[in-house]
Order: C-alpha cells, then sequence, then structure tokens
C-alpha cells in the first residue's frame, strides 16, 4: 500500500483505521483514530501516522496501547498531544533508561537499538506521558467512549482499547500474524500472554483492530479462527524446543543460535537478546511440566 492510498482511512461509526504499508506490516502499523463530539482520540502512532495530517495532527489525546518503538513515532512531532499509557509500562514511554530497562537488552546491544530506533522511527521519549489503570474509560462525547482492557505479555502494559458505542476493538500486538506472538523483551511474559489470548476472545466487539498485517477482522468466525492459528505458535515453539532436546543436550547459547524466532540470517541488534529470552520462557515452561531437566554443565535435557 501507497502512503497516498494510506490516507483514505476505513471508517466504523466514529472509529477510522489508516492502514499502513502492507495492511501495517512491521515496521509499519495501522493508526486508529477516534471521534467523539467533545474529543478526539489516537491509538498509538505507527510510521504511517508520518502519512496522516490534521486529522492526527489535531488529536487532544493519544492512548498508547503498549509501549514499543514501532507505535511511538510521531510524539516527538506530536508534543502538544498528551500521551497515556497503562502504568506498566509508563517508564518505557517517559525515558530511554525507561525503554531499555522495558527491552532488557546488554548495554551495547541497546546502543545499537538507540540508534536504530532514532533513525528508523523518529523515537523521542514523552517524559509528560501519565499512566492509566486497567479498566480505564475514555468518554469523548455523543455516547462514544473508549475502555482499556489489560491484556499483558507482549509487554507488561498491553492493553486492548475498545470504542464502546461501535464495538470495535484495538487489539495491539495480538497482531494474528504468521509470525505469531512475540515476548523477546525483559517485561514480556509467556504465561500471561497465553491468558491473555483466552481472554481477548471475551471482548464485546465486532471489529478486531491488530496492530499489524491483518488490518481490521469484521467477521468473529475468521478472527477466532486466526486467534487459533496465532496461539498455536507458542506450542509450536515448545515442541521444536523438545525436538531439539530429543536429539541431544543443548545450552541455552545453543537453542539461541539455532533460532525459535526469527530465520537464520536475521541480523537486527536485538535478535539473540530476544531469541534467548523467549527460549527462557519455553524453558521455564516445560521444566515446570516435568519435560525438560536442566543439567549441572549448564546444558538442557528432554526429560524421557
Amino acid at each position: 500500500m501507497t502512503a497516498a492510498a494510506a490516507l483514505e482511512p476505513l471508517r466504523f461509526g466514529p472509529v477510522r483505521v489508516y492502514l499502513g504499508a502492507k495492511s501495517g506490516k512491521y515496521p509499519d502499523g495501522n493508526q486508529v483514530i477516534v471521534q467523539g463530539t467533545d474529543t478526539r482520540v489516537a491509538f498509538d502512532t505507527p510510521l504511517v501516522a508520518q502519512h496522516i495530517g490534521t486529522d492526527l495532527q489535531d488529536a487532544d489525546l493519544i492512548v498508547l496501547g503498549h509501549v514499543h518503538e514501532d507505535h511511538m513515532v510521531a510524539l516527538g512531532r506530536l508534543s502538544h498531544v498528551p500521551v497515556q499509557v497503562h502504568h506498566a509500562d509508563l517508564a518505557a514511554a517517559q525515558s530511554w533508561d525507561g525503554l531499555g530497562r522495558h527491552y532488557g537488552y546488554a548495554p551495547a546491544v541497546l546502543a545499537q537499538v538507540r540508534e536504530l530506533i532514532e533513525r528508523d522511527f523518529s523515537y523521542q521519549p514523552r517524559p509528560d506521558a501519565t499512566g492509566y489503570a486497567d479498566g480505564a474509560l475514555w468518554d469523548l462525547g455523543g455516547g462514544v467512549r473508549v475502555r482499556a482492557h489489560h491484556l499483558p505479555g507482549h509487554t507488561a502494559g498491553h492493553c486492548a482499547l475498545v470504542e464502546e458505542s461501535s464495538g470495535v476493538a484495538f487489539i495491539g500486538d495480538i497482531d494474528l500474524t504468521g509470525f505469531g506472538p512475540y515476548y523477546g523483551d525483559a517485561t514480556s511474559d509467556l504465561t500471561q500472554f497465553q491468558h491473555s489470548l483466552q481472554r481477548v476472545k471475551d471482548l464485546d466487539a465486532q471489529v478486531w483492530v491488530t496492530s499489524h498485517h491483518r488490518g481490521a477482522l469484521t467477521d468473529r468466525a475468521a478472527f477466532l479462527q486466526a486467534l487459533a492459528q496465532f496461539s498455536a505458535k507458542i506450542d509450536e515453539r515448545s515442541e521444536r524446543l523438545l525436538g531439539w532436546l530429543r536429539e541431544r543436550p543443548h545450552t541455552l547459547d545453543e537453542m539461541a543460535q539455532r533460532r525459535l524466532l526469527y530465520p537464520p540470517g536475521a541480523d537486527l541488534p536485538f535478535v539473540d537478546s530476544a531469541e534467548r529470552r523467549s527460549i527462557g520462557l519455553h524453558l521455564a515452561q516445560l521444566q515446570q511440566a516435568g519435560a525438560v531437566r536442566a543439567r549441572g554443565d549448564g546444558a538442557y535435557e528432554a526429560v524421557a
């Protein structure tokens, strides 16, 4: 999709959805704007925000569903617009130090990541950002209401944002992509993500808008099918890990080098860190289930 094409939004009552390139495929994303009689709210600001004019520029508030570099692109340009984010992600929005702790990468990797996101995502922190809690409600006027539903796992503060009068749910990085769930950062949690994947089904919605790639789904059966395929990636990854360990014992470094999430040759600076974090979360679950044990030499092996 070209930038020009992205300027014509999908419309669902008071909700406008500007699709990014390839329906918001990373590194782009999808921009949601909700218009009440009194207040205009934007959800996140992905790369496509660079091609949206006054509809975004004149927003009264930006509500972040969670904090990552690809959701913060226009926060510097829109410094006149207040920003709110769930309390658990707030420090990551307010400062680079907070975002660095959020990622949890080694200092050398963080230095590379900061250079990358300042260049490619126009990253600027927002020290003035304020926090909201699960269940927060924004009354935009004219019966238009937005409610936050805390669905952690991707990040500690990840939320779905639902416009209640139209039943449009912005489900963020429960993004239903072929890549599958991402839980590779310090504040990610695999078990919480699995719970959130169950809870997202219970949102009172007729339209489900993802941050990336899928765009807007308007059929519940299609949404549930896409969600099931997305969720299945977690079990597929656990089975792959078990397959490796049935071949022979592996250290965490060896498993990270084999790549559970990313294809061989992926060279983004955070890939090794994300692999180690994600594999570690799977190993913890597999150990708790009695399927894997740690050996004294630092390797892991499958339990026969």
